[in-house]
């Protein structure tokens, strides 16, 4: 059963207004914990989120007439549309004492209805500077973080390449749902292309199909069963617990052709692990090239594969990267910075 709230001691609500697991979701289940580690009060509503985060159910919405304990107002923290629309709703037709507050990752022109939403929150902020660019109003940048206990270096041997039925002595791989927008084929191409001249690594591939990425899943199958490297390229599918894998590999691939944010650079770097990736979402802000990985330009497939070569070519490297990388993530990534920035606003708008 998922571990309830109650209306009155909480401060913050974080919508989820998705089933189905996304970028923004993952950020709540990471997010929520550490913020009311710091005391901030959160609790979630909606459908596919764990049940050890604090819920509202939807009858608790009645209550929100009434003010939390200690005085103040509520913030609604939106993330979606349909999110801060919901939000519209309660604060200027129920007239409810609330304050609408939306994180914006999006790294596009909005339309015009999205802008028109926007335009009617309390305040806004951006998780990056390049997506800050796309608004045109006043928003505070607040970058993501990656939950440091959760996502850490390996501890013991079931963090090693050994712990698995793989071939190889290291490991590369790119985790997320398989798909044309994320560049599986992209990294699948260069495994094919690269493998066959490094014997010592093998690649995997993390993620869920979707019923309408499955051709293009087949297609990835199929070209790697016909390269002869079914041993050394495998797809993995969805898996119980990611962390482990980012722990057991000694370089991570992030090709996203397009992205909003991105985490998985992120907790691969807390893992130990260096990182390629393209120039999509917040990547390039993440990396620095040459010392944590590189970036290569969003769908240039070659200067991405020369990319990875250079690691599967210097392994040494990629393990020195790692440890640059799990540095970096520490001082300039740490979750706990994310709910800080986060609360000082909360409190701001609570008070105002």
């Amino acid at each position: 059963m998922p571990q309830s709230a109650t209306a009155a001691e909480t401060r913050v609500i974080a919508p989820n207004f998705k089933r189905r697991l996304s970028g923004v979701t993952s950020t709540i289940v990471q997010l929520v914990p550490e913020q009311n580690r710091q005391a901030q009060h959160v609790a979630v509503l909606g459908p596919g989120l764990p049940a050890h985060l604090p819920h509202l159910g939807w009858l608790d919405l009645l209550k929100l007439w009434q003010r939390p304990a200690g005085g103040g107002k509520r913030i609604w923290h939106a993330r979606r549309n349909n999110e801060m629309l919901f939000g519209l709703v309660l604060r200027d037709v129920l007239r409810m004492p609330i304050r609408l507050l939306f994180t914006s990752a999006a790294q596009r022109n909005h339309s015009r209805y999205t802008r028109w939403l926007i335009s009617k929150m309390d305040a806004v902020v951006a998780t990056s500077a390049r997506s800050g660019s796309f608004l045109k109003v006043p928003h505070t940048v607040v970058s993501h973080g990656v939950d440091l206990a959760l996502f850490h270096p390996p501890e013991n041997d079931s963090d090693t390449l050994a712990a698995t039925d793989l071939p190889g002595k290291f490991l590369v791989g790119c985790f997320g749902r398989v798909r044309h927008s994320k560049g599986t084929d992209l990294f699948v191409r260069a495994m094919i292309e690269l493998l066959p001249k490094y014997p010592d690594w093998t690649a995997i591939v993390t993620g869920r199909v979707t019923p309408d990425n499955r051709s293009f899943a087949a297609k990835l199958e199929a070209d790697i069963r016909a390269a002869g490297l079914g041993e050394r390229i495998r797809l993995l599918g969805e898996v119980d617990d990611i962390k482990p894998w980012y722990r057991r590999l000694t370089l991570y691939v992030a090709p996203s052709r397009n992205e909003g944010f991105g985490l998985t650079p992120l907790e691969a770097m807390a893992s130990k692990t260096a990182v390629v990736a393209s120039d999509a979402g917040a990547y390039a802000g993440m990396i620095v090239p040459g010392k944590t990985g590189e970036i290569a330009p969003a769908g240039d497939y070659e200067t991405l594969r020369d990319a990875i070569a250079k690691y599967l070519a210097d392994p040494v490297m990629a393990e020195a990267h790692g440890e640059a990388a799990l540095a970096d993530v520490r001082s300039r990534f740490d979750l706990k910075g994310e709910a800080a920035a986060l609360g000082a606003i909360y409190e701001k708008l609570a008070n105002s």
